[in-house]
């Protein structure tokens, strides 16, 4: 089976990679489909991430999935927390029973410095000093995680998100999130070709 990355965060978090080689006959015999996508590669991707969610979890309960207004997949008993991210052949998620958690992959790409400006703000560049594509890649990648893990939409990614500092040698960032007045830390990896980025806090 094509598990391209598996981590087991802690007791009750587990979080996969999958590069997706299969048909989506694979996929439908597993899992249900839980909204209409008519795009078929984006359709095999959606089945994919939410496939891996019971590869990482053989009791997670997927038939019980709803959706948000903002989009975010979720339970409604809270059973388990979790997240899940497509890009082009890979699918990541990440589960966790008692901790709120958000997940991002991203392949580097040009089209980022575009937006740089959108949501990398001066004092980013100044304590970041992020250089090239790849680099750019991770920090939209790691906004995109804490996007995911807060839930609720309606973020300005310069205003709200604000990247403090490294951690970690590189592998962490402290990120302040001014919506909520918290502070969270985002784990960040290059697992080529891949950006990964998760943020992954106890519930309270």
């Amino acid at each position: 089976m094509p598990v391209f990355y598996k981590e087991e965060i802690n007791s009750t978090t587990h979080l996969g990679i999958w590069h997706i080689t299969e048909e989506e006959a694979f996929f439908k015999k597993r899992v249900p489909q839980h909204r209409d996508v008519t795009h078929a590669h984006k359709r095999l991707q959606h089945l994919a991430g939410r496939f891996l969610l019971k590869f990482l979890v053989p009791d997670f309960p997927s038939e019980q999935i709803k959706i948000a207004d903002t989009k975010k997949p979720f339970l409604a008993d809270e059973a388990y927390h979790f997240s899940i991210s497509h890009c082009a052949d890979y699918a990541a998620a990440i589960v966790s029973s008692d901790h709120r958690v958000g997940i991002d992959i991203e392949l580097p790409s040009a089209k980022v410095a575009k937006v740089r400006r959108k949501f990398i703000s001066d004092a980013e560049e100044q304590a970041l000093q992020p250089g090239g594509i790849e680099t750019l890649t991770q920090l939209w990648s790691a906004k995109e995680a804490v996007f995911k893990w807060y839930g609720e939409g309606q973020i300005d990614f310069k205003q709200h998100i604000q990247l403090k500092n490294y951690l970690r040698e590189g592998k962490g960032l402290s990120c302040y999130f001014a919506k909520t007045d918290t502070y969270a830390d985002i784990h960040i990896e290059l697992i080529q070709p891949l950006c990964l980025s998760y943020v992954c806090t106890p519930v309270q």
